[in-house]
C-alpha cells in the first residue's frame, strides 16, 4: 500500500466548492451562491429528499464559512480540519500564515517534538574495510575500521553549534580526533564559522561565506596546523549555471596548494557531478552519474582518473522502507578490484568496501561483476517481487477491512449527493446531446490499480468493484454551459460533490470517457492532477 502522504494537503473544501485553492474571495462566495442554489433545503418536497439536501447543504456552509473567513482559511491551508476543530483562537495580530503556524505548533505536543527534534541532528558513520587476499595469507578478514559520529544542535537563532569525533584503525595504526565547530549567523547573506580539532590533525581555522548574487556566492577559509604551523587558505566560488546545474572554483594555498573547477547538476530524475583538480606534486578528475530508476531503486556509474588514481565504478541502490537504503558498487582500478555494501539509515551510515583481489585478473574482475548482478535479479524475480506483492496485497486488505465501514458511509453519502444532482445533471446532458457538446459516457474513480484490471477485463469482480465508484453523473453535472469541464490540480477528487474516497490510502485515478461532436475520447488522470475536456489530444 502506498501512502498518500505525497500529495497537497488539506483541500477538500476545494473541491468540495468546486475552486481552485489559489481562487479569490469573490470566486468563492460565487461558489458558494451557486452550490447553495442546488442543495438549499427548500427546493425539495419529499421528506427524504430534503433530509439530504439539508445534510449536504451543512457541509457547504461550512466549507464556505471556513474559505471565506481569511483566518480560518490559512489555518485550513496548513494543518485542515484539525487545525480547524483544536477550538484555537488567534489574537488579532496573527495575521501571516508563518505566525498561525508556529501558535498551532506550540498546543500541539506532537508538532513541538518534531521541532526539537530537528534542532538536534545527529549522524554517523561507520566503515568497516575487509580484505580477502589478507583472510587467505591468514591475516584474518578486517583490514581496518573507522567511526565517526556528529552531532549538530541549533542553539539559538543565529547560531548553531556542532561536535565531531572520529576513530581510525588500519592494521596497525590507527588515531582519533575531535572537533567544534561554532557557526554565527551575520545576516541573511553572509554566515561565519570557528573550527578546532584536537587529535591526529590538530587545526584551527575559520571560515566566511557570503551570498555575492542571487545566483552567486563566496567562501573564504584559513586553517593552520597545531602540529607544525603550517597555513592553508582557500578560496571558493559557486556561481548557479541553470535552475538545475551549479560550478564552482576552489583555489588552495598551502603545503599542498591545488585549483580545481567542479559542476553538478541534478534534476527530477538523474545527478551528475564532475571535478578536475591540479595540484603542485599531482592531479586529477572524477565524475559521477546517478539516475532514478523509480521512487524506489537507483543506479550509479563514477570514475576517476588522476596521476595516483584509475578507477571505474557502477552499482545501485534500493530503498527498502521509509528511511533505509541498501547500496551495492563495483570498482575496478589500480587499487585492486572491490565490492562496496552501504546501508543508509535517517542520518546514520554503514559502510563495508571489501577487496577481493590486488592484482587485476579478468576472470575475478568479470565474476565479480556478473556473479553477485545476476544473483540480485534473480532474487528480485522469485524472492523480493513476490514477497512485496504479497505483503502490499495484505496491507491492502487489512486497510480495507479496518475502513470499510467509513467507506460504505461516504459511498452512502456520495450516492445521496448524486441523487440530489441528478435532475439537473440529466438536463445539462440532454442539452449537450442537442448541441453535440460535451457528454460524459463514462467515468470511475478509484484504486489505480483496480482501474487498469477493470480496463483489461470484461466483468470486474466484487474485489475490485469496491474499490472505485461511478462519477459519470456529478462529472456530467460539472460541465460548464460552454461544454467545457475542469478539474482543478493540487485538488484531492474524492472531495467533490458526489464523489468518495473508495479505498483510502490507496493511489488513486480518475478514467473519463466522452463524446464531443462526432468523435469518442478518454482520459485518464491523477488524484491530483488536472483535467480539461474536451480535448483533442485525447481522441481514441
Amino acid at each position: 500500500m502506498k501512502d498518500e502522504g505525497e500529495g497537497p494537503p488539506n483541500r477538500e473544501l476545494y473541491a468540495l466548492l468546486h475552486i481552485s485553492p489559489e481562487s479569490s474571495d469573490e470566486e468563492i462566495r460565487k461558489a458558494y451562491r451557486q452550490w447553495a442554489q442546488v442543495y438549499h433545503p427548500d427546493k425539495y418536497q419529499a421528506p427524504h429528499m430534503k433530509d439530504i439536501a439539508t445534510e449536504n447543504f451543512q457541509r457547504i456552509c461550512e466549507a464556505y464559512e471556513i474559505l471565506s473567513d481569511e483566518t480560518k482559511r490559512q489555518i485550513y491551508d496548513i494543518y485542515g480540519m484539525e487545525g480547524i476543530s483544536s477550538g484555537l483562537e488567534l489574537g488579532p495580530k496573527l495575521n501571516r500564515a508563518e505566525e498561525i503556524k508556529e501558535e498551532l505548533e506550540r498546543l500541539k505536543r506532537r508538532k513541538e517534538e518534531e521541532k526539537n527534534s530537528a534542532h538536534l541532528r545527529p549522524s554517523s558513520t561507520i566503515l568497516a574495510s575487509m580484505s580477502f587476499p589478507h583472510f587467505l595469507y591468514g591475516d584474518g578478514f578486517m583490514r581496518g575500521m573507522a567511526m565517526r559520529s556528529d552531532v549538530q544542535s541549533q542553539i539559538s537563532k543565529n547560531n548553531t553549534l556542532a561536535i565531531a569525533g572520529n576513530l581510525e584503525v588500519n592494521e596497525n595504526t590507527g588515531g582519533g580526533a575531535a572537533t567544534v565547530v561554532f557557526r554565527h549567523q551575520l545576516s541573511s547573506v553572509s554566515s561565519i564559522e570557528f573550527m578546532a580539532s584536537a587529535g591526529l590533525h590538530a587545526l584551527v581555522g575559520i571560515h566566511s561565506t557570503r551570498q555575492l548574487s542571487a545566483h552567486s556566492t563566496a567562501t573564504m577559509a584559513c586553517a593552520m596546523s597545531l602540529r607544525d604551523g603550517s597555513l592553508n587558505l582557500t578560496n571558493t566560488w559557486t556561481r548557479q549555471l541553470s535552475d538545475s546545474s551549479t560550478g564552482n572554483i576552489q583555489l588552495g594555498l598551502g603545503p599542498e596548494s591545488s585549483i580545481s573547477v567542479g559542476w553538478q547538476r541534478k534534476a527530477e530524475k538523474m545527478s551528475a557531478a564532475g571535478e578536475v583538480k591540479f595540484g603542485t606534486s599531482s592531479f586529477g578528475s572524477s565524475a559521477h552519474y546517478t539516475y532514478r530508476f523509480s521512487s524506489n531503486s537507483h543506479g550509479r556509474i563514477a570514475g576517476k582518473v588522476g596521476s595516483t588514481n584509475l578507477e571505474l565504478e557502477v552499482g545501485g541502490g534500493r530503498k527498502v522502507s521509509k528511511f533505509s537504503t541498501v547500496r551495492m558498487m563495483y570498482s575496478i582500478g589500480i587499487q585492486g578490484v572491490f565490492w562496496r555494501f552501504e546501508l543508509h539509515r535517517g542520518g546514520q551510515k554503514l559502510i563495508v568496501p571489501i577487496l577481493l583481489t590486488r592484482h587485476f585478473n579478468p576472470v575475478v574482475a568479470t565474476g565479480a561483476l556478473v556473479i553477485p548482478t545476476s544473483v540480485y535479479f534473480l532474487l528480485k524475480k522469485f524472492v523480493f517481487k513476490p514477497y512485496y506483492r504479497k505483503r502490499e496485497k495484505q496491507k491492502a486488505l487489512d486497510n480495507m477491512e479496518k475502513t470499510s465501514t467509513k467507506v460504505q458511509e461516504a459511498r452512502t453519502a456520495a450516492e445521496k449527493a448524486q441523487q440530489l444532482l441528478q435532475n439537473v445533471a440529466n438536463r445539462k446532458r440532454a442539452r449537450q446531446l442537442e448541441r453535440g457538446g460535451l457528454v460524459i459516457t463514462k467515468a470511475v474513480y478509484g484504486n489505480r490499480k483496480a482501474l487498469k484490471k477493470i480496463d483489461a477485463s470484461v466483468e470486474a469482480s466484487d474485489e475490485l468493484a469496491s474499490q472505485i465508484i461511478d462519477v459519470t453523473l456529478p462529472l456530467n453535472f460539472l460541465v460548464n454551459d460552454s461544454g467545457q469541464l475542469k478539474l482543478h490540480e493540487g485538488v484531492k477528487k474524492s472531495g467533490i460533490m458526489g464523489f468518495c474516497d473508495p479505498c483510502p490510502g490507496e493511489p488513486k485515478q480518475l478514467y473519463v470517457e466522452y463524446a464531443y461532436g462526432s468523435g469518442r475520447f478518454e482520459v485518464v488522470v491523477d488524484d491530483y492532477g488536472e483535467l480539461v475536456i474536451p480535448q483533442e489530444g485525447h481522441r481514441v
